[in-house]
């Protein structure tokens, strides 16, 4: 089941490193990370599209977090093996590479999460502001089905910004299942944190979340701390919820960070 529902792009040779994207999108949305390879050889970047998104088809039975992760875990064990690899996640993504890291244990040198999912719904700790500019000419101009995600993704809703969207986020965004997406968001969360009943991971990782990020937010996150004790954290301003995409530089230097602190 696993080889025909993920795709996955590759890049590099090396060590393994899974990128796992998040709800509604696919691969692309993480490319942006790539210059922060340049200058690190050694790493075989595996960039998925998830279950029902991009270019992968959905899951025979009801999607959910939990079936979403199984896929994902099965296929990490049928591409990796037993090699040691690292992991990345970001928003839904980041919730399943929990996951990951809680399965393969001591086999995951560590994982770097963005944005990634801990609190839904009611339960979430949402910022007042989530929007740090807006050109409203071009908002207003943006064709009806594009303006909502837009304006929910992206703190900087600006022209340049624009481009960003068009070429990361929209394409992913017109790929995916809609039937599978609606099933998914109806049971969007593991029945337990991935890090309860797992012990605690001693290698590297990374959190990276963002002051004006409309859909987790940044609070609940830092609770992620106390199960990681190699954990280092950003928390980013004027950026939205794909920061990897709208404040690329400002990712990339904690993110190459984390990659070097992998490599020694």
């Amino acid at each position: 089941m696993t080889d025909s529902a993920i795709h996955h792009t590759a890049f590099g040779e090396g060590t393994p490193i899974v990128l796992i994207h998040g709800y509604t999108l696919d691969h692309r949305v993480l490319l942006p990370l790539e210059p922060a390879f340049a200058g690190r050889p050694g790493w075989r970047r595996l960039y998925l599209d998830l279950p029902g998104h991009g270019t992968s088809p959905r899951l025979p039975g009801p999607a959910s977090a939990t079936t979403l992760t199984e896929a994902v875990l099965g296929w990490i064990g049928a591409t990796v093996g037993r090699e040691p690899f690292a992991v990345v996640g970001q928003s839904f993504g980041g919730q399943l590479a929990r996951a990951v890291t809680a399965r393969f244990g001591e086999q995951v040198l560590g994982s770097a999460l963005l944005v990634p999912v801990v609190r839904w719904g009611a339960d979430r700790a949402l910022p007042e502001e989530t929007v740090a500019e807006r050109d409203e000419e071009l908002v207003a101009r943006l064709p009806a089905a594009d303006r909502e995600l837009f304006r929910y993704v992206m703190a900087r809703q600006t022209e340049e910004s624009r481009e960003l969207f068009e070429r990361y986020v929209r394409p992913g965004w017109q790929a995916h299942d809609r039937a599978a997406a609606a099933e998914l968001e109806a049971d969007f969360l593991l029945p337990r944190w991935p890090e309860h009943g797992a012990p605690q991971h001693r290698g590297h990782h990374l959190l990276v979340t963002t002051r004006q990020d409309a859909l987790v937010g940044w609070r609940d996150q830092l609770a992620l701390l106390d199960h990681y004790p190699r954990m280092a954290a950003s928390v980013l301003d004027g950026a939205g919820h794909n920061p990897q995409v709208e404040a690329a530089e400002a990712v990339h230097a904690p993110f190459g960070a984390w990659l070097d602190r992998l490599d020694r």
